[in-house]
């Protein structure tokens, strides 16, 4: 007769079941043992509301946590209560909730979008050339597989988005070339692992077991792929999983430095940039809302005001003359005070 399992590994195989990423499972994970340990060991059964409130309130108060951090961490709490108590939680009493910041997303204009391109070469630059591009997210760039990239239609087929949802969006035209190339280069890859007895990837729900050959078929191979093999939790199995999250974050920010760009950008800045330049361009919002996956308009909205000039589109008494303005670039030129 097998051992039982401990708690943990029983909400991880209930995780799994229920199809939720690699990255969610060690986050849950993560905030349940967190949780746990904070309440000295006991067991969750024995704690309810008043324990899950004590420990969110020390999150946001003792250690400053930001409020999507509060709110994984209550998720992942929740998700423990819901899938493996078979428990709804009531409201929570007195928890300070940590302040979410109202931000606006950083831009950057098209030049610098073509100064920081200009600093990156080959998978790099044809990946952070996608984010742009296509408006993908990063997630959604490294998990595309070949059969999602439909080069007759030029659209790109983005699978199990945010909130296990499907969307299509446009594949440019500058890029067919570089990815057909690159994609010969990813074959010869796939081709050499089915020669050592390898050449698996790991498929979503039950395809691998309604198609044993399904694994090893080219088109669910990912478009970029790691350079290395490495067993897939799930199976066992030795497979070339897709290029780590945090390759390609690495060398943006070295592209950023080199174009002299002061903006904090990151790889999800190229997908506001995206939909800020087609709202500039006259495309409709609802397009791009589609573009994106937005579930709310509201969402997309924020795009607009970056749009506007500063203070909602008022343009500053500063620049109301031309003379003015010639008087500032005379004038302005020294650096030193008087």
């Amino acid at each position: 007769m097998a051992p039982k399992k401990k708690l943990l590994e029983e909400i991880r195989d209930i995780l799994r079941i229920k199809h939720y990423s690699i990255k969610t499972e060690k986050a849950y994970i993560y905030w349940i043992r967190r949780f746990i340990l904070f309440h000295n060991k006991r067991h969750p059964s024995e704690m309810g509301e008043p324990e899950i409130g004590e420990f969110l309130t020390h999150l946001a108060v003792k250690e400053k946590v930001a409020a999507s951090t509060q709110n994984q961490a209550l998720n992942a709490i929740v998700f423990m209560y819901r899938e493996y108590f078979r428990r709804e939680l009531d409201r929570f009493p007195n928890i300070q909730w940590a302040k979410k910041p109202i931000r606006i997303p950083v831009v950057l204009t098209e030049s610098e979008v073509r100064r920081v391109l200009s600093k990156l070469k080959g998978t790099p630059l044809l990946m952070t050339s996608l984010l742009y591009g296509s408006g993908l997210r990063l997630s959604e760039c490294l998990r595309l597989r070949v059969k999602d990239l439909d080069f007759g239609y030029r659209q790109i087929l983005v699978r199990d988005s945010k909130g296990n949802k499907d969307r299509i969006t446009i594949l440019p035209d500058n890029l067919t070339a570089p990815l057909k190339n690159h994609l010969k280069r990813v074959r010869d890859i796939h081709q050499s692992d089915i020669l050592q007895g390898f050449g698996e990837v790991n498929l979503p729900f039950a395809i691998a077991r309604k198609y044993p050959n399904a694994p090893k078929e080219w088109a669910w191979q990912y478009a970029f792929p790691a350079s290395r093999r490495c067993r897939y939790p799930d199976s066992g199995r030795e497979t070339r999983f897709h290029l780590h999250d945090s390759v390609l974050p690495r060398y943006i920010r070295r592209a950023v430095r080199s174009a002299g760009i002061s903006k904090r950008v990151s790889s999800h800045t190229f997908r506001h940039s995206f939909a800020t330049h087609l709202l500039k361009h006259g495309y409709d919002i609802r397009t791009v809302q589609e573009l994106l996956g937005h579930n709310d308009i509201r969402t997309t909205a924020i795009y607009t005001h970056i749009l506007r000039r500063g203070g909602l589109g008022v343009l500053s008494p500063l620049d109301y003359s031309d003379k003015q303005s010639q008087y500032f670039s005379q004038n302005t030129k020294s650096r030193t005070f008087p």
